[in-house]
């Protein structure tokens, strides 16, 4: 066996089959989500809940305005019909403010009345003294045409609205102004604002009740097509795997449907293609088991009628062909096994795998059947060469194509394993001596079990699963493989294309 390598070695670039190179994604704890229709309602209900809310508090401040605005007229009624009996005596000021007229305002306000009225120099000229003065910082009323100041305050314990209007009062010996101030208790106006209040949230109750009902019938009716697609599906027999009809949902949950579909499809395809599958490990396997239980029944048989010695070299005859049925049958079974496993490979983690320490372990394993028919095993591979897959099933691959040039090239031939770049890609070629496989058959013998003429005449018990198996194998790693002449237009060179 001639190896041919060099010293150096400098990784190439990588191949990411897209079928063995995605990483498991994290895994996420199954969370049940619940029901559709109680998460429809509750999105669409506890925003409304909120928004009411928010308009609640808007709606009692504006209730709060239109309370003071409606009583501050009154109340400011009340400090002007108090400063029309406004006026000078003596140098002072004065004001007559009979009982009748206090009652008259509280009956008009239903609150309680404090007023107080404060002459030019401050003094108080009627009313109740300790009543709060105005603020520093309290504007004058624009709502008004007069000189009022509008302001909350506490009296007596209790919470009061003061209006404090700037009379001018003079007579024909001095001019000045006074200020009279008028306090009302807020209980009406706050009675008012929670009536407002009470209303408004009733209202809105009702409002919320009502869009409630209309949400949930509205929610049953638009989740009416999706409850008939699970009748659909849940009345189907176990077999049936056709299509779901994308026009029985609405428009948002047609890519789901479709996504069933293409399951389904796959799911077809892949009852189908073990289907045939076992149709054919059946019926490949029939054969040898046949011929292995027929070979032992000529053996016994064979020795029952022997009366005499048993004949020893018709004995080993058929031994040896029982022997090497089995182990046709075994070959058979082995290779059955690597197609059913190539199936299930794809979700396996890929790591990184050198082609030319793969190639030269094949070649090392092989060398003694090569040497054993007289054939040339030869190893080319000057760098080594990086691929991202699983080591067994490609170590698998190789050793199928090394076997096979074996098997169908003749006593004094070579073979030749190569490892190679080429266009940013990276090859493995295997060359042979052999009779080769004519053009008009190369592509049907990548099918399970199929088997050229040629190839039949030089091994005739071959199980036709090769070619197939390397097929598979390259395509679960992203790669192509190719079939061509060998060197000088002879043999085969098979050629097995990664993507660089």
């Amino acid at each position: 066996m001639d190896q041919h390598s060099a010293s150096d070695a400098g990784p190439d670039g990588e191949a990411v089959p897209r079928a063995v190179a995605g990483a498991p994604g994290a895994a996420q704890d199954s969370v049940p989500l619940g029901s559709l229709r109680t998460q429809l309602l509750r999105w669409l209900l506890v925003p409304l809940i909120l928004l009411m809310a928010v308009n609640a508090v808007s709606v009692y401040r504006n209730a709060l305005d239109a309370a003071d605005m409606a009583y501050d007229r009154s109340l400011l009624a009340s400090t002007r019909a108090l400063a029309e009996r406004v006026s000078i005596e003596n140098g002072k000021v004065v004001v007559d403010v009979p009982y009748v007229a206090l009652d008259s305002f509280e009956t008009d306000t239903l609150g309680r009345i404090y007023y107080k009225v404060t002459g030019m120099n401050g003094e108080t000229a009627s009313g109740f003294d300790d009543l709060p003065p105005v603020p520093p910082n309290v504007p004058r009323s624009e709502a008004y045409p007069a000189l009022v100041r509008f302001y909350h305050a506490d009296y007596n314990g209790q919470p009061v609205r003061i209006a404090a209007l700037v009379q001018p009062v003079y007579d024909d010996s001095m001019r000045g102004v006074a200020l009279i101030q008028v306090a009302e208790t807020t209980d009406a106006r706050r009675g008012l604002t929670i009536q407002i209040l009470k209303d408004t949230l009733a209202w809105q109750a009702w409002v919320v009740l009502a869009a409630t009902l209309l949400v949930w019938f509205a929610v049953r009716l638009v989740l009416r097509p999706l409850m008939r697609l699970r009748a659909e599906v849940e009345m189907r027999s176990a077999s049936d795997l056709h299509d779901v009809d994308p026009a029985l949902v609405h428009r948002e949950v047609r890519p789901l449907v479709e996504a069933m579909n293409g399951s389904m499809s796959r799911i077809r395809s892949l009852i189908a293609s073990q289907r045939r599958f076992i149709a054919d490990a059946s019926h490949q396997l029939r054969t040898p088991l046949t011929v292995l239980k027929t070979q032992s029944e000529m053996t016994l048989r064979e020795i029952d009628r022997s009366e005499g010695p048993v004949d020893k070299e018709a004995l080993r005859a058929m031994v040896s062909g029982i022997a090497a049925t089995t182990d046709a049958a075994v070959h058979l079974a082995n290779r059955l096994l690597m197609l059913a496993r190539i199936e299930h490979s794809g979700d396996v983690r890929p790591v990184p795998v050198g082609l030319r320490e793969l190639a030269q372990n094949v070649a090392l394993q092989l060398a003694v059947t090569a040497v054993g028919k007289q054939i040339d095993l030869a190893l080319e591979a000057e760098h080594e060469a990086i691929v991202r897959g699983q080591p067994l099933l490609l170590q698998e691959m190789v050793s199928n194509l090394v076997d096979n040039a074996l098997r169908y090239t003749p006593a004094g031939g070579s073979v030749t394993v190569r490892v190679l770049p080429g266009g940013g890609k990276l090859l493995l070629e295997v060359e042979d001596s052999g009779a080769g496989i004519p053009a008009s058959e190369r592509e049907r013998v990548f099918s399970p079990f199929y088997r050229a003429a040629a190839s039949m005449q030089v091994n005739p018990g071959g199980a036709g699963l090769g070619l197939a198996i390397v097929r598979d194998i390259a395509a679960l790693h992203g790669g192509t493989v190719s079939l061509s002449d060998g060197a000088g237009g002879k043999g085969l060179k098979v050629t097995v294309e990664f993507p660089g």
